[in-house]
């Protein structure tokens, strides 16, 4: 599937934290034709360290993209941006600041996921798409697609979190934070001035090993690498963290890193004393929620709880927990089923509101 990506370009965005960030760009690609009623556009919201490229060679959910696919590009208008705060074309740390010539670094503005959702529902409106047949993504995605229902509920039929919470635990937060303090310890990090230096490679890379065992179970480990060893001095599952460390620093920003991490932690559904089913109380989008068996980083309980919420609201939702022993990358690379089941919502969502 050929693919293209667009930059869209908007004067100013107001965000969470009070300040103005102006101008801001937000990188997309889209896939499939949107159709003369206009009610055939889905909005596919990345996990934390994807980008707009979504489908075809190299795309990051090319297993769901495409004809005949979950996300049938047949029959819908897939679109995928980049978030606010990324590195992949979208404004973020390592974009130049007009005011003074030079990257942002950490004088970027801090980023909520309201924010990126916010900056999406502008590409939207841009792009003249009233209402979004779906929204839907995994992890950080199924965060972006539950606040999409809930900050904008006339413009949106349907959500499907995969594999999500509606906020952090203390364990996830925990994760994230030993992330940022291996970036923040390399002293090429700088204080996140490094742009046009050496950036704080061995930090990210420790970041993102950490990330890696977090994504895997156990079983696909043990499967994977066993204790097979790669030499004398080395065993596989070694080997292979440090060959994707090394791989995730030649294509993200570490500032990224520490920002939308930050912007994950934070996000709470239950933010402001209110409960998660009052949260859902405008609502109006059906539901399909999907957890995997073997996802320790997100399980299934952070899901149930989304569903029990919606349910108090007396909310369309379907529940759907997939065995899988891939651990958090399940929606990732185990879609035979999950495509199944989202190939066929999808379609009585268009036969609801064609």
């Amino acid at each position: 599937m050929i693919t293209e990506s667009h930059i869209a370009k908007f004067d100013s965005i107001s965000l969470d934290g009070g300040m103005t960030l102006a101008p801001v760009d937000v990188a997309y690609e889209t896939y499939g034709e949107l159709n003369a009623a206009r009610n055939n556009a889905i909005l596919v919201l990345h996990a934390f360290s994807g980008d707009a490229h979504a489908a075809g060679e190299d795309g990051w959910w090319d297993s769901m993209i495409g004809p005949g696919k979950g996300f049938d590009t047949d029959k819908y208008f897939v679109i995928c941006s980049n978030v606010l705060g990324g590195c992949r074309g979208t404004s973020g740390p390592g974009s130049v600041n007009p005011a003074t010539g030079c990257p942002y670094g950490m004088s970027f503005p801090p980023v909520t996921i309201p924010d990126m959702v916010r900056l999406q529902k502008m590409l939207i409106d841009h792009l003249g798409i009233e209402r979004l047949l779906s929204v839907s993504g995994g992890s950080m995605g199924a965060m972006q697609a539950m606040q999409w229902a809930v900050a904008y509920p006339d413009a949106v039929a349907s959500a499907i979190p995969i594999a999500g919470t509606a906020r952090h635990s203390p364990q996830q937060i925990a994760f994230n934070e030993v992330g940022r303090q291996a970036i923040m310890a390399d002293p090429d990090w700088n204080e996140g001035n490094y742009y046009g230096r050496r950036p704080p490679a061995r930090g990210l890379s420790v970041a993102r090993m950490v990330g890696h065992i977090t994504y895997m179970s156990d079983a696909s480990m043990r499967e994977k690498f066993g204790r097979r060893l790669r030499d004398e001095n080395q065993f596989e599952v070694e080997s292979y963290l440090r060959y994707r460390g090394g791989q995730f620093v030649d294509r993200f920003d570490a500032n990224s890193y520490l920002y939308i991490t930050k912007a994950m932690d934070y996000f709470d559904l239950t933010s402001s004393g209110r409960s998660l089913s009052s949260a859902f109380e405008n609502v109006k989008a059906r539901f399909l929620v999907i957890s995997f068996t073997s996802d320790w980083l997100y399980p299934s309980y952070q899901s149930l709880e989304v569903v029990r919420a919606l349910r108090g609201r007396n909310c369309n939702v379907a529940y759907c927990e997939l065995p899988s022993s891939y651990g958090h990358d399940a929606f990732l690379v185990n879609v035979i089923e999950q495509a199944e089941v989202v190939r066929g919502f999808l379609a009585s969502t268009l036969r609801e509101h064609a």
